[in-house]
């Protein structure tokens, strides 16, 4: 299994992961706000189907490395960049899914395997691929913090680390 996602279809994509069990730990992480904004992005989240979400973006605070921000994402220091969605899939502790308004779903699915979970992150609807190698760029850095944090690591630098990603998927996915 590569860190890398894959394109799984015309404007969508999958990231497969195994970290940490057990399973309810890393659900804990995907749905509450306090965990969440460690390694993606804090908001409350109603736990429903049907339910709203939103996320609130600070990438800054993602790590304590005192790292400068790049021009692209110097709107973030201005307060949180805040996103909406509709909760599509609630079942815990095994599926959450939601329409990330305008239109783009993602899944998370979570699957025991032996003392770890096998994670696997789905993203549809894209609106291009522009946007595909952006939300790869984006997902792929968010997912190693995460591994970084369920393992108990300190997470690497954050910025360099989406950008060197986002270069790699904009080689990856196909024109």
């Amino acid at each position: 299994m590569s860190d890398y996602g894959e394109v799984i279809g015309p404007l969508a994509v999958r990231f497969e992961r195994v970290l940490p069990g057990p399973i309810e730990r890393v659900w804990r992480y995907l749905t509450e706000s306090d965990l969440r904004e460690t390694w993606f992005a804090a908001g409350p989240m109603e736990p429903k189907v049907g339910g709203a979400m939103a996320l609130y973006f600070q990438h800054q605070n993602l790590t304590d490395h005192g790292e400068p921000v790049p021009e692209k994402y110097k709107a973030m220091v201005k307060g949180p960049i805040e996103s909406t969605g509709t909760i599509t899939v609630w079942d815990p502790p095994r599926h959450l899914a939601f329409v990330w308004h305008p239109n783009s779903e993602v899944s998370f699915e979570l699957s025991p395997k032996g003392k770890d979970v096998l994670l696997r992150l789905t993203h549809r609807k894209l609106a291009s691929r522009g946007e595909m190698v952006d939300v790869c760029g984006g997902w792929h850095a968010h997912l190693g913090v995460l591994t970084e944090r369920l393992t108990g690591r300190r997470p690497a630098p954050f910025w360099p680390r989406i950008a060197e990603a986002e270069r790699e998927y904009e080689a990856r996915i196909p024109k």
